[in-house]
């Protein structure tokens, strides 16, 4: 319990530290800091939510790919950018997209309330996958045993890249471009860590958090992205936690 208070206190201390850097900064997520630009993510983003507000209003349906009930959350609605471009309610598709080469899968969330588009970094999901197998090769050979390192939050470690025989890829953040820690939870998933983020997002933000809520929400109306491989979030105690609790439907 006491890794666990030690890294609250950290988490809200790099966070403190975060907002007055981005008070002189003037922005939470600086435009000209984001992966790919911000303000090319903006533009994005905002072109594919006017496409995807038309269609729906004139068809009733969303210009979505079909997903398994199975996929987690922040991954489930990826959007048909061929099809909005078919029917002309989008000009061209956005060069960042992955149709065009670029990094990010443009997403819906909020689906059955107030669509919003939103961007996942496919990079980055790939770079969990790749510690991903090399975890589960870990657990095969060693019965089930996970390679973890210091305790973070109860039932989540940081990842021992030195027991998997490998170097730590380098995980940055889409919100705050920090480098961020892989967690192992005890049924061997990996996530990224988002503790320092959404405790930054918290602290700048007017809203305060409910114990019950999923933190992870705060990220999102932050900024375009999805928290990818993140599990859900609890304000516990002092900070940000990562539960086990609907893990199953961590991104």
């Amino acid at each position: 319990m006491l890794l666990k208070f030690r890294f609250l206190s950290r988490a809200v201390a790099a966070a403190m530290l975060s907002i007055a850097l981005l008070t002189l900064s003037g922005c939470l997520y600086p435009d000209d800091q984001t992966p790919g630009g911000e303000a090319s993510s903006r533009e994005s983003v905002l072109a594919v939510q006017d496409a995807v507000d038309r269609f729906f209003q004139q068809t009733g349906v969303l210009p979505i790919v079909n997903a398994d009930q199975t996929v987690p959350l922040y991954e489930k609605y990826k959007i048909d950018l061929g099809k909005l471009q078919r029917a002309d309610y989008l000009g061209s598709v956005p060069p960042i997209s992955f149709e065009k080469g670029g990094r990010f899968q443009f997403l819906i969330i909020d689906e059955e309330t107030k669509p919003q588009v939103k961007l996942l970094d496919l990079v980055l999901f790939q770079t969990v996958g790749d510690v991903q197998k090399k975890v589960d090769a870990y657990r095969k050979a060693h019965g089930d045993a996970n390679p973890a390192g210091e305790a973070v939050y109860p039932g989540f470690a940081s990842v021992d890249f030195d027991k998997l025989n490998s170097d730590a890829p380098e995980v940055r953040s889409n919100y705050s471009h920090q480098p961020l820690d892989l967690l192992v939870d005890q049924a061997g998933q990996v996530f990224v860590d988002y503790g320092i983020d959404i405790a930054t997002a918290i602290t700048k933000s007017e809203a305060p958090p409910k114990a019950d809520a999923d933190l992870r929400r705060y990220l999102i109306d932050a900024s375009y992205y999805v928290p990818v491989k993140s599990a859900v979030y609890h304000w516990v105690k002092d900070g940000p936690q990562a539960v086990t609790e609907h893990s199953n439907e961590a991104q």
